[in-house]
């Protein structure tokens, strides 16, 4: 099994395990069902990307997940923690799935991708306020 047939067999356990992971905090805030949406929209485009070899579709999501909440003083690290819970759980199912040869560049293809979206959302985040910044004075 390749890392794409990993992902498209073990979706559903991936996505079950990082929402029971993601704890009655973020279930609290958002709701169950919003913290589902938002694993699987970034499940697929995690699919989506390795599937392409392009980041450009995480990219555009984190911004424009940013811009949207951005003026809802949103919590950045809340929307963070659903990458990290996603890459932890991916990274269980490389581990548990294929052979160790695979490992380094299943795990660094993932870690790519999800590392890409939470910069580009952290990046996104700091230019809002910034321009925030600059306009309060």
């Amino acid at each position: 099994m390749n890392l794409i047939g990993l992902l498209e067999t073990r979706k559903r356990e991936i996505i079950d395990e990082s929402l029971c992971r993601a704890g009655s905090r973020d279930q609290e805030s958002s709701g169950v069902g919003e913290t589902r949406h938002r694993l699987e929209k970034l499940y697929a485009l995690t699919l989506e990307c390795l599937k392409r070899n392009d980041l450009t579709p995480m990219l555009q999501y984190a911004r424009q997940v940013t811009r949207e909440h951005y003026p809802n003083n949103y919590d950045l690290k809340e929307v963070q923690t659903a990458f990290g819970l996603l890459e932890q759980e991916i990274r269980k199912q490389i581990t548990a799935e294929l052979q160790p040869g695979e490992y380094p560049k299943a795990l660094g293809l993932t870690s790519t991708v999800l590392g890409a979206g939470k910069q580009a959302m952290a990046a996104e985040y700091f230019l809002s306020l910034a321009h925030e910044t600059v306009r309060l004075w």
